[in-house]
């Protein structure tokens, strides 16, 4: 855009500021002088003191702070003021002198990577964003914020209220006046329009506007009144008082492109289109209302300004006009008929945020349109408007701006960025199309001016809505004004300029501070076209980059510089290297970026060569670019110095990957290979021989002369062997395909040549330095030998690639015929090898456009050597190479039946399998797997695969279920759970015919335990129908071999016969499932008796090895006591069982028939006590008493203790006997009844203690007295005692509430009874439990805190006078029930009766009966228990 010779000059003038030469104004320059006639304002501004140098703009961007005290930096932050307010005046003449003028103004620094701010309310930035630099110059306006101060100080012309800028910058002042100054470097005041008479009229200038051509200024003010000034000669042209209603002050005038019409905003909402015109020389205004305030206060308006560039541009006829009132935004055109375009509601904000309006022409998809920027809080949107070749008008929305702060400016510096202002007084420099904030500057200093004053209209009396004055409070409009690329600031004592830097001016502010890491990735996004808020830079892409590209080199030698400069000299190593590595690979990386390596290797690298470390890093930093192929060429001192650095400090490997990736013209050939021979970097020799001299011969020669020697002396390999090895395969592989070692492809006119030339070498007959020794086909044989299969591979991808090759066929030939010769009749390789041979011909041979030719009588010989009969050597390698082979299509190569019986005879079970799966003889594959031993457990997945799979014919199946049936037993010795599961799924109607194939019962036995019980984790298959004979035939299976299991099987499976059951276990003498299954039965008796049986048998049992243990020597004595332990084990388990048992059924029977179960246990345990009692072991002895003790235990719970006791003295045992022999069984029965009467006496006292306290308490609440909480009826709100003369009865309840006895009646707040003392409930109170009350209307009353009635009144002659009498009614309102229940949940929990319970129960487990022999402290049995909870009264 073209600027005018103004612009130019002021543009020139802030290119040439130096911040730290300009001195301090003096106060006593702006003194006024005492003189009887005080000159005019103009004659006063417009003088140049002799002293004073001319005023320059001031650049604060790239204040330098670095010889700066302390003291000079700490200034005093001032709020930005309403304009015009006295008292904000005062604050400031307190606070700071006018010294404005000294760079003081505060500046955050630009955004990058590595400068942040703290301002919670920014819009967060990216992790990595882009290096945009200073994008934005801010520069003080020095000669007009002096003439301001002048102003106000020296003529008391006013605060600055409002500016403006076009080809002037006109500034409006608190006393009416309108101050013109010019653009050019010294900022000379042009004109002075208005007197302060005028100012105390119209009040202070709300609003400035000048017209496109720069002719005419509109002035409007805080009374309402507007003014047209001639800015050529300065004279007033119209003075407009009736443009609007009348006490409302101006709050925004603006010229549209039409020079006879402008628009106004007052403060009243309302807009009006002001139309000049001049007839017969006078000069007139027509007025016309565009919005009326009434419908919504508008307090913004943008009319469309059009650039002269764009005034052709179709929309301009229609002189469009923004409005933004309180709650949307409407977008009108005034031409050629008013009319309205959109309307656009707000979304939801921040009742205070101020809205914003903004046009600029924007290019869109190869179209320049308008758009509309407006926002009203955190959000900015964009209108489009855009107008069809059909004639249609659209105004499209467009994607929105989302920021973190409240704005209250908004303006375009050009068609791609905004400058926003948020509440904070922080400048926001936004790219639109990417919605990245580029910088953010700190704007408190420049002490923006507010409108407030006339948002409130205070000059004309603050007639305006709250609303509208909430607003206010953030406006700031006629502070900040853009034209032409630039934006004008005002503050209170200053005026600042801001404008787009240029890119060299933006790259050399991070110059001066030294920050070449970010000044060259943004001079690399302006070279890529990548940079936001580009200024300066013309002409085409080539030469736009050209002139770049010169920049960043400067940059570059100046960074080398710095690099070296700034290295620390002494110190740590590390610190050094750090330091370089920091920098020098940016160096590396924008040179190659620019395609500079001559700068790179001889202007950076020899001046980095001085610095040993900086040389080092610089090396070693070039490895990741020669890898990535960006660097593919180096000079020739510079690989030496690499080929040296990486030699000494051992990176060998990082050597190698460079050197193959570089052009070997750059190489020294005779010193890099010999650097890479001695320190084995063997692809780095390949790709120099390949590529320096096309040699791909010797590379090979040299490898086989290293690895050859070892490989056949049969030593073993190295790991360095094998890698060299590895690589000789794929590298052979790689020429034969065409493709170079280790990366890239060879030349094309080479490929053939190369193949030639190996299938050559492969196939010569001796080496170059053979001795007598060496076999045939040195190469070939020497590959084989390391690792035939993987090079059998290689040809077989050779062959593959090569079809049409007449020249390649041949030496394909020559090659398999020299495979067979060296392979055939060499006994030095193994049967896998050979066979892996043979596997590939097979493969060729079976191709279809097969060449090969290999004779037949050579696979016979291959067939008897795998399958020779006398050899048990590797059998199973011999059989898996004979089935691969025959995989592959080697069976056209044999006779079919020479082939069977040479492996049956080898036992090579796999190969009959698949020649019987080729014949469909799958029967006999199940003979081929249960002989292979190998396989034998396979046979069950066989046949059922088989058998599941559809693909079979029933016939085939029918005949491998004739063989598995054939087979069971072998099937069920091999493993019966997996033909349990092959019988449920598929021979379930061969069950009977299996089992009576089995003839041994044990595997038997076997097999009917699977398939009846499954095991966990057998396969989910559906199972048998239930026949009872496999069960009872499994049952009694199950008694010959695993009778411990019986009992388990008997309760977990429920498809036996009883009776036939309770046959089998009597057979077999299975007394503790005889003894179940008559439980089951109903037959308690008997199934005692078998239980009793075998008690005493395991009795006599334990009496005969003690009888042994007395009469045997101490050896024997040592075994016979482990015996009787165990024995007595069995009979403890045996007793255990009895108890539960009688346990179980006594609950059934009555007192006779529990005698018979109780008492013969009894005699029994008593019998065997005589029978060991005059052996010695006291342990058995002790065993068996403290079993009879458990017994009567146990029994006391359903025998009376006399029918006990009765019973032991009975006994021929105790009853002939002394006293003293059943004096321990009587004496442990009255140590458990003195216990169990302690208990329960102890019991009885602590419930009898707690019910007293209960009643105690209750009683207490009871009897309190009742303290009401005011002297008034709840109800009537009457003091209860109404009237003097009357009867009346008042009621009091426990919650403190009083009502009158006819209040309560009036309300129905009885509990429904009839009686005289009828019980009353709190109305208050029910009212708010409402719910709960009518929820449980039943619900039982106990008598608790009490109501009481007080009856009140004036009674006969001789009576007492206000006698009161009581009554007292037992009930509970509902508040009381709620404190009841209250009181009861605090005892909730277990009681104590059942505490004890468990306390007996927890003692009765360590000795499970309660007849305890000497139960300690019986006497004195203390039982701490807590006392009851306590609650204050």
């Amino acid at each position: 855009m073209s600027q005018s010779p103004d612009n130019r000059s002021l543009l020139s003038a802030s290119s040439q500021l130096n911040l730290m030469e300009v001195e301090s104004i003096d106060d006593k320059e702006f003194d006024i002088p005492q003189v009887d006639t005080p000159p005019t304002l103009e004659s006063i501004l417009s003088q140049m003191e002799e002293e004073e140098d001319p005023f320059v703009l001031e650049d604060t961007c790239i204040l330098n702070t670095d010889n700066m005290d302390a003291q000079s930096c700490d200034t005093s932050s001032l709020a930005s003021s309403d304009s015009g307010d006295p008292a904000h005046l005062k604050r400031h003449d307190q606070t700071q002198k006018p010294a404005l003028f000294e760079s003081s103004l505060s500046l955050l620094p630009p955004v990058s990577h590595n400068t942040m701010t703290t301002d919670r309310k920014r819009r967060p930035l990216d992790q990595n964003p882009m290096v945009h630099g200073s994008v934005l110059r801010l520069s003080l306006l020095k000669g007009i914020s002096a003439q301001i101060v002048a102003a106000t100080d020296k003529v008391d012309a006013g605060l600055p209220t409002a500016i403006t800028m076009s080809g002037v910058i006109a500034v409006g002042t608190s006393h009416g006046l309108a101050l013109v100054f010019g653009k050019d470097t010294n900022q000379a005041l042009r004109l002075c329009l208005g007197s302060k008479t005028t100012g105390a009229e119209f009040g202070a200038v709300s609003a400035l506007s000048i017209n496109h051509d720069c002719s005419r200024l509109l002035c409007g003010f805080a009374k309402g009144q507007i003014t047209m000034w001639d800015l050529a000669n300065g004279k007033l042209l119209r003075t407009i008082t009736d443009a609007h209603p009348p006490g409302t002050a101006i709050l925004h005038v603006k010229f549209t492109d039409d020079p006879t019409l402008a628009v106004c905003n007052d403060s009243g909402g309302s807009v009006f289109e002001l139309t000049f015109r001049r007839v017969m020389g006078m000069r007139s205004c027509d007025s016309r209302c565009l919005f009326s305030g009434s419908k919504g206060e508008v307090c913004c308006i943008e009319p469309l300004r059009t650039p002269p560039d764009f005034r052709d541009h179709p929309i301009t006829c229609y002189s469009l006009l923004a409005m933004a009132s309180l709650t949307k935004i409407l977008v009108i055109g005034l031409k050629p008929t008013l009319n309205v375009w959109m309307t656009l509601p707000y979304t939801k904000s921040d009742p205070t945020s101020v809205p914003q309006l903004a046009w600029q022409f924007v290019p869109i998809q190869k179209m320049v349109n308008p758009v509309l920027a407006f926002c009203k809080g955190e959000t900015v949107h964009f209108l489009l408007v855009k107008k069809e070749e059909t004639g249609t008008i659209h105004v499209i929305k467009q994607r929105q701006l989302q920021l973190s702060c409240d704005i209250i400016s908004l303006n375009w510096i050009n068609s791609g960025t905004l400058v926003l202002v948020d509440s904070h007084e922080k400048l926001h420099v936004v790219d639109r199309p990417s919605q990245e904030v580029l910088e953010t500057l700190d704007l408190e200093q420049v002490q923006l001016v507010y409108n407030s004053r006339h948002f409130k209209s205070l000059a004309t009396g603050g007639n305006v809505s709250q609303a509208l004055a909430l607003v206010g409070e953030k406006a700031c409009y006629q502070s900040l004004s853009s034209y032409a690329g630039q934006i004008i600031c005002l503050g209170t004592k200053s005026a600042h300029i801001l404008s787009l830097r240029n890119w060299k001016e933006r790259l050399d502010c991070l110059l001066k501070q030294e920050h070449f890491t970010e000044a060259l990735p943004l001079a690399w996004s302006f070279h890529e076209g990548k940079a936001k808020a580009v200024v300066g830079l013309h002409g085409d892409s080539q030469r736009r980059k050209a002139v770049i590209s010169d920049k960043m080199v400067e940059i570059l030698l100046q960074f080398t510089e710095y690099a070296l400069k700034k290295c620390p000299e002494q110190g740590k190593l590390q610190v050094m290297e750090q330091h370089f590595q920091d920098m020098v690979p940016i160096l590396v990386d924008y040179c190659l970026l620019l395609q500079k390596a001559d700068l790179l290797f001889n202007q950076l690298y020899s001046r980095l060569v001085e610095n040993m470390v900086a040389k080092g890093v610089f090396l070693e930093s070039l490895e990741s670019y020669i890898i990535a192929n960006r660097l593919g060429h180096i000079t020739t001192p510079v690989m030496k110095d690499l080929l040296a650095h990486y030699h000494d400090n051992g990176m060998m490997d990082s050597l190698e990957r460079c050197i193959v990736h570089l052009d070997v013209t750059s190489l020294d050939i005779q010193q890099v290979v010999q650097v890479c021979w001695s320190n084995q970097l063997y692809d780095a020799v390949i790709y120099i021989f390949n590529r320096g001299m096309n040699d791909y011969i010797t590379p090979m020669e040299k490898l086989f002369s290293v690895i050859g020697p070892r490989v056949r002396e049969g030593r073993s390999l190295t790991g360095d062997d094998v890698v060299m090895g590895n690589k000789l395969l794929v590298y052979i592989s790689c020429c034969l395909a065409g493709r170079a070692y280790p990366i890239g492809d060879i030349p094309e006119d080479l490929v053939v040549q190369v193949k030639n030339q190996v299938f050559e070498f492969l196939i010569r007959l001796h080496s170059g330095d053979s001795s007598q020794k060496e076999e045939v086909f040195p190469f070939i044989h020497t590959l084989l030998h390391f690792d035939t299969r993987e090079f059998l591979n290689v040809l077989a991808m050779t062959f593959d690639d090569v079809q049409n090759d007449k020249q390649a066929l041949e030496y394909q030939q020559r090659i398999v015929d020299m495979l067979l010769q060296v392979m055939v009749e060499n006994p030095d390789f193994t049967p896998s090898q050979v066979g892996g041979l043979f596997t590939f011909l097979a493969r060729q041979l079976a191709k279809p456009n097969n060449t090969l030719f290999v004779n037949r009588n050579l696979f016979d010989q291959v067939l008897e050597f795998l399958c020779c009969p006398d050899d048990d050597s590797r059998h199973t390698e011999r059989q898996q190479v004979l089935l691969e082979l025959l995989q592959v299509g080697g069976m056209v190569q044999f006779n079919e039946e020479r082939l069977f019986t040479l492996a049956e005879k080898a036992k090579f079970y796999q190969i009959c399998e698949f020649l019987y799966e080729k014949k469909l003889l799958y029967d006999l594959i199940v003979d081929c797997y249960l002989q292979d031993p190998l396989r034998k457990s396979e046979v069950f997945s066989y046949i059922h695969n088989l058998m599941s799979m559809p693909g079979y014919s029933s016939e085939e199946k029918l005949k491998v279920k004739h063989k598995v049936l054939q087979h069971m037993q072998e099937l069920v010795s091999l493993d019966p759970g997996k033909l349990a599961d092959l019988v449920v799924w598929h021979f379930k109607d061969e069950v009977q015919s299996i089992i009576s194939e089995l003839q041994n019962d044990q595997l038997l036995f076997q097999f009917l335990s699977c398939l009846l019980e499954p095991q966990e984790g057998s396969q989910s298959a559906p199972r048998l129908p239930l026949e009872s004979e496999l069960y009872e035939l499994l049952l009694e299976l199950m008694c010959r071999f695993e009778p411990q299991e019986l009992l388990k099987f008997l309760h977990t499976s429920q498809h036996y016969r009883l009776e036939e059951a309770i046959q089998i276990t009597e057979k077999y003498h299975c007394n503790d499932a005889n003894a179940y299954l008559l439980e089951k039965k109903g037959d308690i008796h008997g199934a005692f008796a078998g239980l009793l049986q075998t008690l005493k048998e395991r009795l006599h049992v334990l009496a005969a090895e003690m009888s042994c243990e007395f009469g045997g020597g101490a050896d024997r004595r040592d075994e016979e006591e482990v015996d009787g332990d165990l024995t007595l084990m069995t009979v403890k388990s045996s007793l255990n069982q009895m108890i539960l048992f009688c346990h179980r059924n006594c609950q059934n029977l009555d007192q006779e028939q529990r005698k018979d179960l109780w008492f013969p246990l009894l005699d029994t345990m008593m019998a065997s006590q005589k029978e060991v009692m005059g052996l010695s072991d006291k342990h058995i002895s002790d065993g068996l008493k403290e079993m009879t003790l458990k017994v009567m235990n146990c029994m006391s719970s359903f025998i009376s203790l006399p029918a006990i006791i009765q019973q032991i003295l009975q006994d021929p045992v105790y009853g002939r006997g002394k006293l003293a022999e059943i004096q321990g069984l009587i004496l442990g029965m009255l140590d458990t009844f003195t216990y169990e009467q302690t208990l329960l006496e102890t019991t009885t006292s602590l419930l009898n203690h707690d019910l007293h306290w209960s009643l105690a308490h209750l009683r207490s609440a009871v009897t309190r007295g009742l303290h009401p909480r005011q002297d008034c009826c709840n109800i009537c709100l009457q003091h209860y005692k109404r009237k003097q003369d009357a009867s009346e009865e008042i009621i009091v309840f426990s919650c403190g509430h009083l009502y009158h006895l006819q209040c309560l009646q009036q309300k129905d707040c009885g509990w429904g009874q009839t009686s005289e003392l009828q019980p009353w409930r709190c109305y208050k109170c029910s009212s708010s439990h409402r719910g709960r009350a009518s929820a449980e209307p039943n619900r039982s009353r106990s008598a608790s805190l009490a109501q009481t009635c007080f009856s009140s009144g004036h009674h006969e002659k001789g009576a007492e006078t206000h006698r009161k009498k009581v009554f007292a009614v037992a009930t509970m309102d509902l508040q009381q029930e709620l404190s009841w229940d209250h009181l009861r949940g605090l005892y909730r929990g277990p009681s104590r009766l059942s505490i004890l319970s468990e306390v007996s129960h927890g003692q009765g487990s360590e000795k499970t009966s309660f007849l305890i022999p000497a139960q300690p402290g019986t006497e004195h049995f203390p039982l701490k228990l807590a006392p009851p909870p306590l609650f204050e009264d």
